[in-house]
């Protein structure tokens, strides 16, 4: 089967949120965000005014501002175009061989084009620590924790942050910052997710974050 398209249907509110099990806090000294294949090919043909693409974007793009202001690394995973006949293994017998060459398909969409600093990792499985260099480049920065957005919520969003919970990396996933083919494929990653990571809302991240920030205000010592 091919890739299906995103649905439209609306985010989950705070209220709908399943509890996680974990309650840890984040912390902009110890967090990184990433952004999980936010591309033309995966979310490009979707207007953007369309639930949940619109508050997708929207909402990773405020937590990419935030954490971008606090000196936090901000890493993007993007499927490359014209991979080489098995190079994503099985997953190609399911959602066949991936992006086209030629094309702006591979591109991150406009909205969140990486900026000078932020990383791009190629990302040729679902979990965006296999086969790539992600868990070295959160230990050179001295990161523990990670904030996980993007597409797509059941696969590689999941994935990744039960591989980071495994690797004792603390994983965050923003509830409304993902999106997925359905309601109920985002609902049922949710529930998934309380057991290895906190889910939870832009809204009381940025607010975390900004707290955090301010309890390592050198100038509240002073």
């Amino acid at each position: 089967m091919g890739l299906p398209a995103i649905g439209s249907y609306p985010m989950p509110a705070s209220s709908t949120l399943p509890d996680s099990c974990a309650s840890w806090t984040v912390d902009p000294l110890r967090a990184a965000l990433l952004v999980h294949d936010m591309q033309n090919h995966f979310v490009g043909e979707v207007t953007s005014q369309r639930s949940p693409v619109m508050e997708l974007v929207k909402n990773i793009a405020a937590l990419r501002t935030l954490a971008a202001a606090l000196g936090m690394p901000v890493v993007f995973t993007a499927e490359p175009a014209a991979r080489r006949p098995g190079q994503s293994g099985l997953a190609e017998d399911i959602w066949g061989p991936g992006i086209s060459e030629g094309s702006d398909a591979a591109a991150i969409i406009p909205p969140l084009t990486p900026r000078p600093g932020e990383y791009v990792l190629a990302n040729v499985r679902h979990n965006a620590f296999l086969r790539t260099h992600l868990g070295r480049l959160l230990r050179s920065e001295g990161r523990d924790q990670l904030i996980v957005c993007g597409v797509h919520a059941h696969l590689g969003v999941l994935l990744t942050a039960a591989d980071a919970f495994m690797n004792d990396i603390q994983p965050f996933v923003v509830a409304d910052a993902v999106a997925d083919f359905s309601a109920e494929e985002h609902a049922m990653a949710l529930r998934w997710a309380t057991r290895s990571a906190v889910v939870c809302t832009t809204e009381t991240l940025l607010r975390d974050l900004l707290l955090g920030s301010a309890s390592h205000d050198p100038r509240k010592d002073a």
